[in-house]
C-alpha cells in the first residue's frame, strides 16, 4: 500500500487525509487511499459509515472540508465539471425515467452526455447489450424488474466511455441474483481498464471486489484485498451457534468468560472463543441451564462481516463509544 502523502504514479485516483464536515457532524474523518487503472475498490461499512459521501466527493457532487482528491489527474475541488466529463456516476435511487421507452432513457442520456451522434446508435446497442435488454427497447421503464432498470441504469451510466466509474450502492433493494447478475457487465469494464468504486452495505458483494474500504463512522477501519482482510481474524476460534430464543442466548454467551465475542448474524449467532472443541462441549450445557435450546454448534471459517464486526468494535472501544 503506498504511504499517506505519496501518490502512487499509477494511481487513477489519489484521496489524501479527506474530510467533510456538515456543520458539526463530521461524515467523512481523515481517510486516505490510491485506487489503481482496472481496480475494483469496494467501500463497505453500515448505512451512515461515510461511504455515499465520499463517492460524492470524488464525483464532484460535495466539495471537501480538508484533504485533497485527485480523479483522473484532476482536483476535484479545483474543477469538479472537469472530473464529472471524465467519469461514470450511478446513484443508489433509480435515475431513470419511468414513463419513457427503454431506448428512450438511452438516448435521452447519450445526448446529456455529449456523445456524438455518429457513435451514438452503436453506443446504445452495446448499452443494451450490457444491460441484457436486447429485444426489449421499446419497453415502458417503468415495466422493467428492479434488477432489469438497474442494469439499464448501469448502461446509460457508460454511454460516454468514462475511465473512472462510481456506483453507489447499485444493488440496494435487489434481489440476490439480480445482484449477483449485475457483476458481470462491471468486471468486464475493469478486464478493459476502467476503475470501479463501489459502496454497499451487502458484505457478500465483497468477494467481487479486488480491494475492499471497510468504513466506519466516517473513518476506515481496515483496508485491503478480501483474502487480507480474512487473515486479520487471528485470535481465538469462531463457532456458529443456533439457537433460541436468541437474545437470551447473546445475553448468556456476552457473560461467559469462555467467550471472547458473541454476536447476532442472521437468525444465529457468531462466538469467539479460545478452544473451539471445548466449548462445542460446555456451551450447550451452559445456554441449556438458562432455557436456551440449542440446536447446532459448529465450528466455521470467519467471513469478512465478522472482521468487520471485530475491527468496528475494536475502534469504538478504543473511542469510549459503543457501535
Amino acid at each position: 500500500m503506498t504511504p499517506v502523502g505519496v501518490r502512487h504514479p499509477e494511481a487513477s485516483v489519489h484521496v489524501e487525509r479527506l474530510v467533510k464536515r456538515f456543520g458539526r457532524f463530521t461524515a467523512v474523518d481523515d481517510v486516505s487511499f490510491d485506487a489503481s487503472h482496472g481496480e475494483i475498490m469496494g467501500f463497505l461499512g453500515p448505512n451512515g459509515a461515510g461511504k455515499s459521501t465520499v463517492i460524492r466527493i470524488l464525483c464532484g457532487l460535495l466539495r471537501p472540508t480538508a484533504g485533497t482528491a485527485i480523479v483522473a489527474g484532476i482536483d476535484v475541488a479545483r474543477d469538479p465539471e472537469a472530473v464529472r466529463r471524465r467519469i461514470g456516476y450511478m446513484s443508489q435511487k433509480f435515475s431513470l425515467y419511468n414513463d419513457l421507452e427503454v431506448v428512450e432513457n438511452l438516448r435521452f442520456f447519450a445526448g446529456l452526455y455529449g456523445v456524438d451522434h455518429q457513435v451514438a446508435a452503436e453506443r446504445i446497442r452495446e448499452a443494451l447489450s450490457l444491460a441484457g435488454l436486447e429485444g426489449h427497447e421499446h419497453d415502458l421503464t417503468a415495466t422493467l424488474a428492479g434488477g432489469w432498470k438497474q442494469r439499464l441504469a448501469l448502461g446509460c451510466a457508460v454511454l460516454h466511455r468514462p475511465e473512472i466509474l462510481f456506483l453507489d450502492e447499485p444493488t440496494s433493494g435487489v434481489d440476490p441474483m439480480s445482484r449477483r447478475l449485475f457483476w458481470d457487465p462491471i468486471h468486464g469494464m475493469a478486464a478493459r481498464g476502467v476503475t470501479v468504486f463501489v459502496s454497499t452495505h451487502y458484505m457478500d458483494e465483497a468477494e467481487y471486489c479486488d480491494r475492499l474500504v471497510l468504513m466506519n463512522r466516517g473513518r476506515v477501519v481496515a483496508m485491503g484485498t478480501p483474502p487480507e482482510l480474512r487473515r486479520m481474524f487471528k485470535q481465538g476460534q469462531l463457532l456458529l451457534v443456533q439457537c433460541e430464543p436468541l437474545g437470551e442466548a447473546l445475553e448468556v454467551l456476552q457473560q461467559c468468560p469462555e467467550v471472547a465475542e458473541a454476536a447476532v448474524f442472521g437468525n444465529a449467532l457468531h462466538v469467539t472463543v479460545e478452544h473451539a472443541e471445548t466449548a462445542m462441549a460446555t456451551l450447550p450445557a451452559l445456554l441449556g441451564g438458562h432455557g436456551v435450546r440449542c440446536d447446532l454448534i459448529k465450528p466455521i471459517a470467519p467471513t469478512l462481516e465478522d472482521v468487520f464486526v471485530r475491527l468496528a468494535a475494536g475502534r469504538a472501544a478504543g473511542a469510549g463509544a459503543l457501535l
